[in-house]
């Protein structure tokens, strides 16, 4: 299951401060098809049905299907500049052994 940082935490409840969207609102991650397989990041008010939801204190994700199990190992991370939006980014998660 794809885990959320601290810091990704943060910026997803800064993201919605101001908008105009649900308490239970969240960034929703889905992948888009085409060759490159890229992800892409929207605010949502609600999960969609078959969504994978993560809430980690108070910030919710929702996963598609698809991206659910693309990032099963991953973690979202962010880098968050002193002015502008949030960058958000997937390294994998290191694993004990």
């Amino acid at each position: 299951m794809l885990a959320l940082t601290d810091t990704a935490v943060t910026a997803i409840r800064d993201l919605m401060v101001g908008e105009d969207l649900p308490a239970d609102a969240g960034l929703r991650i889905t992948l888009k098809s085409g060759d490159d397989a890229s992800l892409e990041l929207s605010l949502a008010s609600a999960p969609r049905p078959g969504d994978q939801v993560i809430e980690k204190s108070q910030a919710r994700v929702f996963l598609d299907p698809a991206a659910a199990e693309l990032l099963s190992d991953r973690s979202l991370d962010a880098d968050v500049p002193p002015t502008g939006h949030p960058v958000f980014r997937l390294p994998r998660r290191s694993r004990a052994g």
